[in-house]
């Protein structure tokens, strides 16, 4: 019997309707399109308008996308992992309340917080749950309103973040298709570079923290960038080393989508060709937990069973890491 390995089976994504252009954004901050353009790859991002709405919606959204598209039924879940940075309430659970809300009623579940790498490190804890044969179908949802926690009149963070949301269906394949590696890091220097100070334990929530601001998310953008290039490209570079992958091994590189310049230097140093790297930054901005999921909706009719995926990602704290997966099915 061969070994079981975690296979991707369906996909599914949600964005919202409303957009915000770079020309919208000249209007708000000192910026302009030219500028945002040729520092970062995006030219619009999803905005999730609606207060009455949190990041359940767009995950809820997504997983409805994913149940239509695949017809499973709900009731066959076995686990829901709910990877956000904005969950909808500090204590009581989103993945929970989405669960219930697509009618996954078999089903326990939990969110997962690692900032950017949140689904990434939500496919490595859901491809162990199913290898070790204990479960067989198990949705990861990565999704983010990042603008409930954006202050649009801050240049730095207003032009980089959008909203969305991703999931992936993962079930046990015999065929030795699935997840094949991981290479995931995490360092605690990368604390005060990318944050937001207050809301949390240390410190609570204040009339004078809502008025300082502090609950909106900020970044030494200049710090962020030079960990994020270097430590993405050099996870990603391990994992082909690792497996003793070359260029024509790989068919597609799966990256965060927080900078096309960070894309750019994670497939320079994979030696890897401008078309095999997926990018759609250029329409969501950086949707944090969403954006990976997102790639594979996007691209999925491009995938064919056997194809090799290298993930790549980096998020605040700092986490990162890396993930060699190979396609499942045809579109």
């Amino acid at each position: 019997m061969n070994k079981i390995k975690a296979a991707i089976t369906a996909v599914g994504s949600y964005v919202p309707d409303d957009i915000i252009t770079n020309k919208m954004l000249e209007e708000m901050v000192e910026t302009n399109d030219e500028w945002i353009t040729s520092r970062t790859g995006i030219k619009e991002r999803r905005i999730l308008k609606d207060p009455s709405k949190g990041t359940s919606y767009l995950g809820i959204q997504a997983a409805k996308n994913l149940i239509e598209k695949s017809n499973i039924d709900p009731a066959e879940i076995d686990l829901l992992i709910f990877a956000t940075t904005t969950p909808d309430l500090p204590v009581a659970s989103t993945a929970a309340y989405t669960a219930s809300a697509i009618g996954a009623t078999n089903a326990f579940s939990y969110d997962l917080q690692a900032a950017c790498s949140s689904f990434l490190y939500g496919m490595s804890t859901a491809s162990s749950y199913i290898e070790c044969g204990r479960y067989k179908k198990i949705i990861v949802i990565g999704a983010d309103k990042m603008s409930s926690i954006i202050d649009y009149k801050d240049r730095a963070t207003c032009i980089i973040f959008g909203d969305g949301a991703g999931a992936v269906l993962f079930e046990p394949n015999e065929e030795g298709l699935g997840f094949q590696d991981e290479f995931l890091r995490s360092d605690g220097v990368g604390r005060d570079f990318l944050k937001i100070d207050a809301g949390g334990s240390l410190l609570p929530a204040s009339q004078e923290t809502v008025a300082n601001g502090q609950h909106y998310v900020r970044q030494d953008g200049k710090t962020v960038f030079k960990y994020a290039v270097s430590n993405m490209a050099e996870v990603s570079a391990e994992i082909m080393k690792r497996n003793k992958l070359q260029e024509n091994d790989v068919n597609w590189l799966i990256a965060h989508q927080a900078n096309k310049r960070i894309i750019d230097a994670t497939a320079k140093r994979m030696g890897l060709s401008e078309e095999k790297v997926l990018m759609n930054i250029e329409r969501y901005g950086n949707t944090t937990s969403a954006t990976l999921p997102l790639l594979l909706s996007d691209f999925e009719k491009q995938f064919k069973k056997g194809d090799n995926l290298v993930f790549a990602s980096f998020g605040g704290g700092f986490t990162w890491g890396s993930i060699y997966l190979t396609w499942a099915y045809n579109s």
